[in-house]
């Protein structure tokens, strides 16, 4: 009798395991499509928004790989727009420190090394300026949301005006082709960022002032 009972519960058994795995498989392959789905939609939210930017190429390259982060926040997408522009310009700053200490005395003229001080200076103001930029958009709210934009719009055009003015003052100046590539190549490229992280952000300010 109890031969007869397992015989009659094993095709039973097996049936409801194969249900069981069938159902979990279908469950984890809904996931897998969801989450891909997720990530191409996001993928393509940064590419869009980079598009409006000067430089869309490096924006993207610098951004999608935080798309899981940003999602199609535009909020979250100019803080980490802000937040590579300062790691790159701190970056910046840390070289041209370094450059002035190892190369101030044989491989640039006077003029040059004082453009040399002054780039560091402004490019000081620019981390701050940029630092400050972040802060006040991470408290950002409602009631305060035009006057905090614009406020953050201002340090982050002086922020490019400054690292304009570090690459200006190079111009004309006798000094080492290398180490002037060099600064020439970091500046410009923190630039860019910078320019980025705003088109960005003027993007972010624009779409909550027509839409509050």
């Amino acid at each position: 009798m109890e031969g007869s009972y397992l015989s009659l519960a094993h095709p039973l058994v097996v049936a409801l395991l194969t249900l069981l795995v069938f159902s979990t498989n279908n469950t984890l392959s809904s996931s897998i499509a969801t989450t891909n789905l997720d990530s191409k939609t996001d993928i393509e939210y940064i590419r869009t928004s980079c598009s409006s930017t000067i430089y869309p190429r490096l924006c993207y390259r610098s951004l999608s790989v935080y798309a899981s982060d940003i999602k199609t926040d535009p909020k979250v997408l100019a803080s980490t727009a802000l937040n590579i522009t300062l790691k790159a310009t701190k970056s910046t700053a840390n070289m041209l420190i370094k450059l002035s200490k190892v190369h101030g005395g044989g491989l640039m003229s006077k003029e040059a090394a004082v453009a040399m001080a002054d780039c560091i200076e402004v490019i000081g103001d620019s981390i701050d300026e940029l630092q400050d930029s972040i802060e006040e958009l991470g408290h950002i709210g409602n009631s305060n949301f035009g006057l905090t934009m614009s406020d953050i719009q201002t340090w982050v055009s002086a922020a490019l005006t400054d690292e304009d003015t570090c690459m200006d003052g190079f111009k004309g100046k006798a000094m080492n082709v290398r180490v002037k590539t060099l600064i020439q190549r970091h500046t410009i490229r923190v630039a860019h960022y910078t320019s980025n992280a705003l088109a960005l952000i003027n993007r972010y300010a624009s779409k909550n002032l027509a839409y509050p």
